[in-house]
């Protein structure tokens, strides 16, 4: 009986240990595939390719400002930009820690080489660099499509929350920014006003109209064009003053492209003394104060993002009476 008794107890013991060992084994092992796990890997398309890249990547090269402030919206941090033409609202992007990678015109491709990037974004500007960029990094283009602009903008947004994982975060800002394009198209179509939109240029004038690089105006902001049959095109159809003074909107859009791209901004013709001579005070916009001079940063340089696309619409929006 005791030699019975031992082997028991012997018996007990072994079988009361093993669920502590196994215990301790399994969350081990539990454990090891979450220290291991790789970054999900997603692929893009866009308008010149398809990209492939990780999830959440850590080096990231903007040339495009739209991008730049959706970034910086985001808390997203950023390795390399254009920092020649970075617009005042995003001023802090030319400090040192930054990378400079050229300008918008002209990356510098060894500097990008040399920053090893995660993935890099373009616009239009950047367009011909495509290729020689793609083979550096995943290079995605999203500049904006402006004759379906919200279209194109909401998409370009969630493509972003996609790659950084912000959805949550990417379509709370789209809901405010429409928000206030809502307030903006009633308020627009309901007093039945026209308008033009011309982007003066030392001393000359280019007038934009609906499915253009600004007619977000009309296609989006709802304002009736005060000609339906302005060319379509990058650099907008040449007019003169007699054609505001024929046209006689009542509201002048004026984008004042000096002021965001001159070197010596004090030396630059303001666009108010071009546009407000003796012709154009003849126009229900000038006699009525309606001529509204926009925020070239927003509207030249940085169009299609989250901030710059809020504040184009803000904007506008308190010129309206």
């Amino acid at each position: 009986m005791a030699v019975l008794l031992a082997v028991v107890t012997a018996a007990c013991g072994s079988n009361s240990a093993a669920p502590a060992q196994t215990q301790g084994a399994s969350t081990d092992a539990a454990k090891a595939p979450e220290a291991a796990k790789e970054p999900e890997e997603v692929t893009i398309k866009h308008k010149l390719g398809e990209a492939k890249l990780k999830k959440n990547p850590k080096t990231v090269v903007a040339f495009d400002f739209g991008v730049l402030d959706s970034l910086d919206k985001l808390g997203i941090e950023v390795a390399g930009v254009a920092q020649a033409s970075v617009p005042p609202y995003l001023e802090k992007f030319k400090d040192a820690k930054y990378a400079n990678v050229g300008s918008l015109k002209e990356p510098d491709f060894e500097k990008i080489n040399a920053l090893k990037p995660d993935v890099i974004f373009i616009s239009g500007r950047q367009q011909e660099a495509y290729e020689e960029l793609n083979k550096i990094a995943p290079t995605i283009f999203l500049g904006v499509d402006t004759a379906k602009y919200m279209e194109s903008f909401t998409e370009n947004m969630k493509i972003l929350g996609t790659i950084f994982g912000k959805e949550a975060q990417i379509d709370e800002e789209l809901a405010r920014i429409n928000d206030s394009i809502k307030k903006l198209n009633e308020k627009a179509t309901s007093n039945g006003k026209n308008a033009l939109l011309v982007l003066a240029n030392e001393g000359s004038l280019s007038a934009f109209g609906p499915g253009s690089r600004f007619g977000i105006l009309h296609d989006v902001f709802g304002f009736a064009p005060v000609d339906k049959n302005i060319e379509v095109s990058t650099h907008g159809q040449s007019v003169s003053f007699e054609y505001i003074v024929e046209k006689n909107p009542d509201y002048l859009f004026v984008v004042d492209r000096s002021s965001a791209i001159a070197t010596n901004k004090d030396a630059a013709t303001p666009a108010k003394q071009t546009v407000e001579n003796d012709l154009v005070k003849n126009t229900k916009a000038y006699k009525d104060g309606q001529i509204v001079y926009l925020d070239a940063n927003y509207w030249y340089l940085s169009g299609g993002g989250l901030v710059s696309t809020a504040s184009m619409a803000n904007e506008v929006l308190e010129s309206v009476k």
